[in-house]
């Protein structure tokens, strides 16, 4: 059985004491295949050191996070413009529009998802998206850049089914992660109603950790929970889950 995580800050400073056992507990799970999205220009060297540590297992993308859209955004997205000139990347992430914690930069962050849309396509890449309460400024920019040449992932989705119909209308997959396995997460209330081919699996570690790890540091391995819930939700068995998710992880990364 492969499991996929989509979507996982392996880099993140929250694994420097015990990186290398972290990666170990997610394969030995089933977890074979990682993909890191990048925040900002801090954190580059230290995808590359993953991707050298783990290179059949870990695949980066690039992109210039929301919340890291401040004064000085243009030269994060030069950034950006020069690692995609320079390499291979999987996606272009995580990209989007935040206004839980701020809503200075909304215009900023609007220009920077706009930006990273038409790169993406150009190098006819998926997006990954980031959106916390702003559902509609997303759907604004998506709508204005709809087509063919525009897919990828809703990353942590915690929409509503309408919402959820809107992002897919767009080629978006939808990233479940610990989310669903929460009380009042909601989206398991509706879950089913989505077919399993737009659902991928992801985990956001070191954030948003599963029931009934909630509250901990979130890591790769517990996407076994979310598979979980997802083999409740449709009522199929998990080892059809992880290949269904699996492949619908292949169909956007192209690997």
């Amino acid at each position: 059985m492969i499991l996929t995580d989509t979507h996982t800050h392996l880099y993140s400073e929250a694994f420097d004491e015990d990186r290398n056992e972290m990666m170990q507990r997610a394969i030995a799970a089933g977890v074979q295949r990682f993909f890191v999205p990048a925040i900002d220009s801090s954190c580059t060297e230290a995808m590359y050191a993953l991707e050298k540590a783990y290179p059949q297992e870990v695949f980066l993308m690039s992109g210039l996070h929301p919340t890291y859209v401040k004064e000085n955004y243009q030269e994060e997205l030069s950034h950006v413009a020069e690692q995609l000139e320079a390499r291979k990347f999987y996606a272009v992430g995580e990209i989007g529009i935040d206004l839980y914690w701020d809503k200075t930069f909304l215009k900023q962050q609007q220009e920077a998802f706009r930006i990273q849309i038409q790169w993406a396509k150009k190098y006819k890449l998926p997006i990954v998206i980031h959106c916390r309460d702003a559902f509609d400024e997303v759907f604004e920019v998506l709508e204005s850049e709809k087509g063919p040449d525009l897919f990828g992932i809703f990353h942590c989705f915690t929409g509503t089914l309408e919402q959820a119909k809107q992002a897919i209308s767009y080629n978006m997959k939808l990233g479940i992660g610990g989310v669903v396995t929460f009380k009042n997460g909601k989206i398991d209330q509706f879950l089913e109603q989505i077919s399993i081919t737009h659902i991928v699996l992801e985990t956001d570690a070191p954030y948003l950790s599963p029931t009934p790890y909630r509250g901990k540091r979130n890591e790769s391995s517990y996407v076994v929970r979310v598979l979980e819930r997802l083999s409740e939700i449709y009522q199929i068995p998990e080892t059809e889950v992880a290949e269904i998710t699996t492949q619908n992880s292949v169909a956007v990364f192209g690997v």
